[in-house]
Parts: C-alpha cells; sequence; structure tokens
C-alpha cells in the first residue's frame, strides 16, 4: 500500500485545521500526539497532510465518545 504524501505550508495546515498559523505552532510545540512538522530546507517547513487529518479523526472520535485503536 502506497501513501501519498503532500506536505502543506503552515498556513495550509492552519487552514484545514481550522486554527490559526500561531495556534498551529503552540500545538506542534506542546501537544505529544499533534504532527511534527518536516523541515525541508533553512526557509521551508511542512506538514504531512494525511497526518493532519488522523489527528483530525482522532480528535473528533474523542468528542464523540469513541476511541480509535
Amino acid at each position: 500500500m502506497s501513501v501519498n504524501l503532500k506536505g502543506l505550508r503552515p498556513v495550509q495546515a492552519a487552514e484545514k485545521l481550522g486554527i490559526g498559523v500561531s495556534t498551529l505552532w503552540a500545538r506542534a510545540k506542546r501537544e505529544a500526539d499533534f504532527p511534527k512538522p518536516v523541515k525541508l530546507s533553512m526557509r521551508t517547513t511542512i506538514f504531512v497532510e494525511h497526518e493532519l487529518d488522523a489527528y483530525l479523526q482522532k480528535r473528533i472520535a474523542e468528542a464523540r465518545g469513541a476511541v480509535l485503536a
């Protein structure tokens, strides 16, 4: 099985999650289960889209009282 890896710049990642960029960075720093950024070069950092999707699914399941394996 192949995973389609797509990188999102911080602004795009924040928009996907419905949060601000500063909140995105705060969560990346403070929350252990938040997807970690990937530094591609000195000036380019991305977040992996499928990791953000998994994070969102987990948060939705927790909010609805379900537990994902």
